[in-house]
């Protein structure tokens, strides 16, 4: 991403629980709700920009959100027969949320910051080894097994290491708590260790669900 894309500074947000992207990371997503619907014809008309953000647990009708998400550029959009969106986002920036707009509109507006994640527009990866990642391969398999999941490890294998790193991050059948402790973390080396760190609660406790604070 050029490091001059000027990115809005209100920003549509796209809550989903246990579910996040990171930078130069792609996802399709199929929208089906009439707010979501409204949302992407409206982001379609301006920059095709909006926000991935998890919301807290809650009892809520309108959740309260974790403070940090990834904001993300529509770069392919088809519509269904019946009416759904599929699009692909591709991640540009985490963000951290200023405060959130009132609006008359169906989706949820806020203002946000990129000033803690100034990184996320530079190309430059960070230097991890191939064997940084034998562990988590190792636990991952296990854990993956355990939960029923497939994924081609073949074609994951053959990614950069830091594109690894954040698909392992985002695919993992983690709780909300944790995949949101792996977004915020603020680097490369520091996700790959709490991705570890994560793994080996779940190894301890017999891959039962246990989340680091």
């Amino acid at each position: 991403m050029d490091k001059s894309f000027n990115l809005p500074d209100k920003i549509p947000v796209f809550p989903l629980s246990n579910f996040i992207i990171f930078p130069n990371m792609t996802v399709p997503l199929n929208i089906f709700e009439p707010r979501y619907i409204q949302m992407i014809d409206d982001c379609m008309k301006v920059n095709r920009i909006i926000g991935i953000i998890q919301p807290k647990k809650s009892e809520q009708k309108i959740p309260d959100l974790y403070k940090i998400g990834c904001v993300g550029k529509i770069t392919s959009f088809d519509e269904t027969e019946d009416g759904r969106y599929l699009i692909v986002l591709n991640g540009i920036s985490r963000f951290k949320i200023i405060e959130e707009v009132k609006t008359d509109k169906l989706y949820r507006l806020c203002n946000v910051s990129y000033k803690e994640f100034n990184n996320d527009l530079n190309n430059n990866h960070e230097k991890l080894q191939p064997s940084d990642l034998d562990l988590i391969f190792k636990n991952l398999k296990t854990l993956f097994h355990k939960k029923g999941y497939i994924i081609n490890w073949k074609e994951l294998k053959k990614q950069s290491l830091n594109q690894t790193i954040n698909a392992l991050s985002m695919a993992s059948p983690f709780s909300l708590e944790e995949k949101q402790v792996l977004l915020e973390s603020q680097n490369l080396n520091l996700r790959k260790s709490k991705l570890e760190e994560i793994l080996k609660t779940y190894s301890v406790d017999n891959f039962s669900n246990t989340t680091i604070q």
